[in-house]
């Protein structure tokens, strides 16, 4: 079984964890404030508090994850915090994801964040997939239309995951037509 850690998952985090545990997936949510992991438990996913400013506290949950969502385009905070996390942070994690089981990354380049600060992260990615071999995803999609962005999300993990290979072609876009039943 397939499992997912979106680091950022607000509001659009759980709507992409939902669509993703509807296809089969196990997903771990991360916050940086424990008092949102009840919403995150409340979306039927895991919950993790976890800093992206701060690499290692992600990095304690990636044990067992074969996909990242890097999902901070929106993030809030002191600007030199959000620059961090879409440049220095972002690069000494990928760095470190060489050596754990994971196997694909999916980094969200749109949203609020100062553009060039998004640009500078999908520069980061791309290079760690050059330098390291990652497999990454670069979304650009405007997260503002949630139904296109989380298509975008769940496309990006099917490219990555090569579910068509492993016959389960369509699962995950699937599941927003045919939710499982609780």
């Amino acid at each position: 079984m397939a499992r997912a850690l979106i680091v950022g998952c607000g509001c659009r985090g759980q709507q992409l964890g939902k669509r993703l545990v509807a296809a089969g997936w196990q997903v771990r949510g991360t916050t940086r404030d424990p008092g949102n992991a009840e919403d995150i438990l409340g979306a039927h996913l895991e919950a993790a508090v976890a800093d992206p400013d701060r690499a290692a506290s992600i990095l304690d949950h990636v044990g067992d994850v074969t996909l990242v969502f890097w999902l901070l385009g929106s993030a809030l905070g002191e600007p030199r915090v959000i620059a961090a996390v879409h440049g220095p942070r972002l690069e000494r994690l990928m760095e470190k994801l060489v050596d754990t089981p994971v196997r694909g990354f999916v980094y969200e380049a749109a949203g609020r964040v100062q553009r060039h600060d998004l640009e500078r992260g999908a520069e980061i990615v791309r290079d760690a997939a050059e330098r390291w071999r990652i497999p990454v995803e670069v979304v650009t999609q405007d997260p503002g239309d949630w139904e296109a962005w989380t298509d975008a999300m769940l496309a990006a993990a099917e490219r990555l995951t090569g579910a068509a290979r492993r016959g389960a072609a369509g699962r995950l876009l699937d599941a927003k037509q045919h939710p499982p039943r609780r």
